[in-house]
């Protein structure tokens, strides 16, 4: 079983910290690069959405990249608030083991991701409207490389990923692959629930983490989840969509 995350828009460097791997889709990464360092601050900025501060940082980054030096483990590099509850840095080494051999991380830059891929700081998420190479958009360019990527690893696959992520696979899936996406809610005053962004953020961190200290291997095995004060709630989930409430 693979389990498919989103990556965060913080990133951090830290080149000490163990030897890393190299990407599968580097080419890809060049020319998305390449893309990139041809445009203005101006142009960047727009399609960053982001401030002037965080134009000017990326900016640099951009100007000066090196894809093959000085480089971060992928699951290191993102900062927020998945990969805070996930805690990969204070992991037991056989769990360690388990995210690298069953995490993978989609990225608008960098494709698919294993936990141990080396990555440098950058911004470009996987909704931004980037033309290149005669496509319109990033999931356009990216097409069904990822899914074919992934599935040809295994056919299970355990969803974690934001709507904005997990949408450069779903359109794939086909009969003989297994998709199972989890959705965490927050209970309401009317016996429905609401999902909150910030609230499963934690919850996907936190199910990887718990996945990785209990070696889970099956879907159906996540549904005994129950950190945080989540439950699986069966009478809202179906087979390739499980419903945690809180």
């Amino acid at each position: 079983m693979k389990i498919i995350i989103s990556p965060a828009k913080q990133m951090q460097v830290d080149t000490e910290a163990m030897d890393c791997t190299e990407t599968q889709f580097l080419a890809q990464t060049r020319e998305i690069l390449d893309k990139l360092q041809s445009m203005t601050m101006p142009e960047l900025q727009k399609l960053w959405g982001c401030n002037d501060a965080l134009a000017e940082q990326n900016f640099a980054r951009i100007r000066s990249m090196d894809l093959e030096r000085n480089l971060t483990p992928a699951i290191l590099a993102y900062v927020g608030l998945q990969y805070t509850h996930m805690g990969p840095r204070v992991l037991e080494s056989e769990a360690w083991e388990y995210v690298c051999q069953n995490v993978r991380i989609l990225s608008g830059f960098y494709g698919l991701l294993r936990a141990s891929d080396g990555v440098a700081p950058y911004r470009l998420e996987m909704q931004a409207k980037l033309a290149l190479a005669g496509k319109k958009n990033l999931y356009q360019y990216w097409g069904r490389s990822l899914y074919d990527a992934l599935t040809k690893e295994d056919k299970v696959i355990l969803n974690l990923a934001s709507k904005e992520y997990s949408k450069v696979v779903e359109p794939f899936v086909s009969e003989d692959v297994r998709l199972v996406s989890c959705i965490f809610g927050c209970a309401d005053k009317k016996g429905g629930y609401k999902v909150k962004a910030t609230e499963a953020k934690m919850a996907r961190g936190s199910m990887v983490r718990w996945c990785a200290e209990h070696n889970v291997q099956r879907p159906e095995e996540v549904q005994a989840f129950a950190t945080y004060g989540y439950s699986f709630r069966p009478e809202l989930s179906t087979d390739t969509e499980f419903v945690f409430i809180k």
